[in-house]
């Protein structure tokens, strides 16, 4: 009787389990469906993030003492984090320029000290709260707009209308806590 309710209990979990995943799994293919890029692009994109973080953390001194990533939506990539130098900013750069698939990067690294843990929290935080003005407000497909916050400046990527994109600036401009956004939008 013991190793049938063991049994019992472990084909549940494993189901549940697998009631997960396939929740997981719908999101993402609902996500992917919703989206202006083709899906060629979006696996493009995320290959292009998983090579820039791999050829920027291949400098030494910036895997040591840079805290840098690489965001992508249709080969336009933005660079973001802090370095100490403007040379440290320059490899930054070069480390990434000759990777496939890339069309333009914005090379928005800022030259001082790293973030603290606490402003990568309020980032985050002011992330969510952008994320939710845009997902509630009319006019806008929110799905096709990338917000990225760094040092509580608000990036906005994706392929957007000009109509779309003057609204989702105006929106992240008036969510308390962002002190700057920044467009980096590819207009239709």
């Amino acid at each position: 009787m013991l190793k049938q309710s063991l049994i019992i209990i472990s084909t549940v979990l494993l189901l549940q389990g697998c009631a997960a995943a396939v929740v997981v799994g719908t999101a993402g293919a609902v996500t992917a469906a919703n989206d202006r890029r083709t899906i060629g692009s979006q696996i493009d994109d995320s290959n292009i993030e998983i090579k820039s973080g791999i050829a920027i953390n291949d400098v030494q001194r910036l895997k040591d003492h840079a805290n840098l990533n690489a965001i992508s939506v249709n080969g336009i990539v933005l660079l973001i984090g802090q370095v100490a130098t403007q040379e440290m900013k320059n490899e930054a750069m070069q480390a990434v320029e000759n990777i496939q698939g890339i069309r333009k990067i914005h090379n928005q690294i800022r030259i001082g000290s790293n973030i603290s843990i606490s402003t990568k929290t309020h980032d985050s935080w002011l992330t969510s709260k952008v994320k939710t003005q845009l997902l509630t407000a009319e006019n806008i497909s929110s799905n096709n707009i990338k917000v990225v916050t760094e040092n509580s400046e608000v990036f906005l990527m994706g392929l957007v209308s000009d109509a779309e994109a003057n609204a989702a600036v105006n929106i992240a401009r008036n969510v308390s806590g962002v002190e700057r956004v920044i467009k980096v939008f590819e207009y239709l």
